[in-house]
């Protein structure tokens, strides 16, 4: 349970998504979260105030005034109460008003009164979303310091398919952890350099086939953002990937094994970490066609592979490396695997982690890791990639001063 004692406020406004709601609620219980719920007029018309109720366990709010609140007003009770706003489903309307600062009910009061951060779930039509008034009131929205989670795209309950979805109650839950974790997260790399690599790397065999893996990029991009909020310095070198990195990093796009060695020796003199969380090809073609291969008559195609170079292990060989953390991505004998890694290559830490099981790793939302370093083995059981970053990078910085600490007691002796 990662959300435990955390007071969320839900409010629900008028979209069909509203049905999804009570899930939600009890999503946000299980992961320990005391949860109180807004209701709009209009979202009454898609949800009831009585079963919000039941699964809460709290009274629902629905009006503006209420004569049982503290002094008669529920806005500065509720505003003063919540340690994270939760804006799901918010319609077109909801967010005009809010990007406007209306405060004609109870929803547009506890906005303005709050101190709690805010995140918006969109959910409209999808040409509603489209619309550039509604995308002038988003950047309105983060102009005001309210986050945006979603749209997702799919089909629509008019019929239309495109961007407008509200994100699935599972969804939303592990931003709104994500969220809490990064809230008070501690400055620790504050000044620090970090070079980060992420994704997969592909390896072509001709123009249009390559050479790849199943990484999403989700867990060193999850790592590069929270570097970031910790103080960090960050260069994310990064393989081909769907996500969106951290403004604040340094981002440098690559495509093959070959090419993000090269982008990583570049700018590692300077850094103080190194984290090799890309999954890296083990083997590329030795000669790439300059044009697309054609079927043989036989019906068998021979590709000759060769070795990639091993980034980690070259960083790790430097004369002077940088603290390195690896990652070792096992379906068996996951900790002995991961300890030997750790012992060939001389690396400072390294994260285990099992893909076999499908509910973890590669493209998964969570995961879980056992940590190793030369004296100590610890496990971070599952957790959103997030929340795992988190505790990772803060057991890095420890480690990094233990054995800091070590190796001048050392020098000092001889």
């Amino acid at each position: 349970m990662q959300l435990v004692q955390k007071n969320i406020l839900l409010a629900i406004t008028g979209g069909i998504a509203a049905y999804k709601t009570p899930d939600l609620v009890r999503k946000l219980k299980a992961e320990g979260a005391n949860v109180r719920v807004i209701l709009t007029q209009s979202a009454m018309h898609f949800v009831s105030s009585l079963s919000l109720q039941a699964v809460s366990g709290e009274k629902v709010s629905t009006d503006l005034l209420n004569e049982e609140a503290e002094l008669g007003m529920g806005h500065i009770e509720l505003a003063r109460w919540a340690d994270i706003m939760l804006v799901a489903p918010a319609t077109a309307n909801t967010i005009a008003k809010l990007s406007s600062g209306f405060a004609d009910d109870l929803l547009g009061t506890v906005v303005l009164a709050t101190k709690a951060p805010i995140l918006v779930a969109p959910a409209m039509n999808q040409q509603m979303w489209a619309a550039k008034v509604t995308h002038q009131n988003c950047l309105k929205l983060a102009d005001l310091g309210m986050k945006l989670i979603g749209p997702a795209s799919g089909e629509q309950a008019c019929g239309d398919v495109g961007y407008g979805r509200m994100l699935e109650p599972e969804e939303l839950v592990l931003e709104v952890i994500k969220h809490s974790s990064m809230k008070d997260t501690p400055k620790l790399l504050k000044g620090k350099r970090i070079t980060i690599t992420a994704g997969p790397t592909r390896e072509a065999i001709d123009p249009v086939r390559y050479i790849s893996n199943h990484s999403s990029g989700k867990m060193g991009y999850a790592l590069a953002e929270t570097a970031v909020k910790m103080g960090a310095y960050v260069t994310l070198v990064s393989g081909p990937v769907t996500l969106k990195a951290p403004k604040q990093c340094n981002l440098i796009k690559v495509e093959s094994a070959e090419e993000m060695l090269e982008a990583v020796l570049n700018d590692i003199d300077r850094a103080d970490f190194f984290i090799a969380c890309a999954a890296v090809a083990d083997y590329r073609v030795d000669n790439i066609a300059t044009q697309k291969m054609k079927k043989n008559k036989d019906d068998a195609l021979q590709l000759k592979l060769v070795q990639n170079p091993d980034i980690l292990k070259t960083v790790a060989s430097l004369p002077r490396p940088p603290f390195t953390l690896g990652f070792a991505a096992e379906t068996e004998n996951v900790v002995n695997y991961a300890r030997k890694k750790l012992t060939t290559k001389k690396l400072n830490m390294i994260a285990a982690n099992d893909v076999s099981n499908p509910e973890l790793g590669f493209n998964s939302e969570q995961n879980a890791l056992i940590v190793l370093t030369r004296e100590n083995e610890r496990k971070l059981g599952q957790a959103s990639k997030h929340s795992l970053s988190l505790e990772l990078l803060k057991m890095m910085e420890t480690e990094y001063r233990f054995q800091n600490k070590t190796n001048n007691l050392q020098d000092a002796v001889k």
